[in-house]
């Protein structure tokens, strides 16, 4: 059992950066996939980056690659997400997710019945 407590929302100009922080419980952080989502009103959760335990193994949706960046720190229990140049469709309530697993040849985990943790969400609103 994991439990993950996101922080570091808010309220950002489009062009703007933020930080999301995901603090994980537990002793075995490392041997986590980690995932982020996220869901807007009115629209189906969506992935949005993915790290493997190690943090050798990084995937980004299209629609945030090259402006998202995902890292690790398993000294500390806890996953980022690097957000720069938002944009008002960036707006979204930010998930993050856990998969104890072996990062799988083929596999991205970009699915989210694919992780058997969730974090309650942090709010990220990005005005034009």
């Amino acid at each position: 059992q994991v439990q993950l407590v996101e922080s570091g929302g808010g309220f950002v100009q489009a062009g703007g950066s933020l930080r999301l922080s995901c603090a994980a419980s537990g002793r075995t952080f490392s041997s986590y996939v980690m995932g982020w989502f996220r869901q807007a009103p009115g629209k189906e959760r969506e992935f949005v980056s993915v790290i493997s335990g190690n943090g050798a193994r990084v995937y980004y949706a299209g629609s945030v690659s090259g402006r998202f960046t995902i890292s690790r720190d398993n000294a500390k229990n806890t996953v980022y997400l690097q957000m720069n140049s938002l944009k008002p469709e960036d707006t979204a309530v930010y998930y993050c997710a856990a998969r104890q697993t072996t990062w799988s040849s083929g596999s991205k985990y970009v699915r989210d019945h694919e992780y058997d943790y969730w974090g309650q969400g942090t709010q990220v609103t990005v005005s034009s």
